[in-house]
C-alpha cells in the first residue's frame, strides 16, 4: 500500500516495518528506528505503492506524536499527489508521567492513517514550514547585511535589534492573508 524513506538515515521502509494497529492505521515506533534521538529525524517521504493503493476519496495522513504528547499532524497522500516529502516538527514530550501500567518507557511514534479526503487540510504543513523557513534565511541575511553597515552607539545599534522579527511577523501575517504570497518565495 505505502512505503516511507527517511531522507539519509533509511533505506525504503514497506509497511511491514510499521505496527498494524486495524485495517485504518498503522505505527512506527521510533525507539525501535533511532533510540532517543527521534527528533533529529527532520523529514520523511511517504509514497504509495500504485494508483490503486487508496481509493480516490481516501488519504494517507502522516502524524507525529513525541513521548507523552498528543499526535500531530504533519501532510498526506493521495492519489492526486502520490508522494510527499514531509517536515517532521515533533511536538515537545508531555508532562505526564513517562511510563505506562507495566513500567515500559513511552516512545516517540509515526502514525499513518486512511482518511477521507475532504477531511485533510489541502495543503502539506511540511511544504509550507519549509517556505516560511526559506524566507527566515532571507531575512536572517538582509539582517546581517544592514547589521555590517550599522555602528554602535552605547552598545545598541543604529537600527533596532528586533527588525527581523519584526520583519518575519509581517511576513507570515501576509502569507496566512495571502496564500500565493508564500509561491513567490519557491525557488
Amino acid at each position: 500500500m505505502f512505503g516511507v524513506v527517511f531522507p539519509n538515515r533509511s533505506f525504503p521502509m514497506d509497511l511491514s516495518c510499521f505496527t498494524q494497529i486495524d485495517s485504518l492505521h498503522w505505527i512506527l515506533d521510533m525507539n525501535t528506528f533511532v533510540g532517543e534521538a527521534y527528533d533529529q529525524v527532520k523529514e520523511m517521504c511517504i509514497f504509495l505503492l500504485n494508483e490503486f493503493s487508496l481509493p480516490p476519496d481516501k488519504v494517507l495522513a502522516v502524524y507525529v506524536q513525541a513521548p507523552g504528547s498528543e499526535f500531530i499532524y504533519c501532510g498526506a497522500v493521495y492519489r492526486a499527489c502520490p508522494s510527499a516529502v514531509l517536515s517532521l516538527c515533533w511536538p515537545e514530550p508531555g508532562g505526564q508521567m513517562q511510563l505506562t501500567s507495566d513500567s515500559v518507557p513511552l516512545t516517540a511514534k509515526i502514525g499513518v492513517s486512511i482518511e477521507d479526503l475532504n477531511a485533510i487540510p489541502v495543503l502539506n504543513v511540511g511544504h509550507q514550514q519549509r517556505i516560511e523557513q526559506l524566507a527566515m534565511k532571507v531575512g536572517e541575511n538582509l539582517f546581517n547585511f544592514m547589521q555590517s553597515f550599522c555602528t554602535m552607539d552605547s552598545n545598541k545599534l543604529v537600527v533596532p535589534t528586533d527588525i527581523l522579527d519584526r520583519w518575519f511577523k509581517k511576513f507570515q501575517e501576509r502569507a496566512k492573508r495571502d496564500p500565493e504570497y508564500l509561491k513567490s518565495f519557491v525557488i
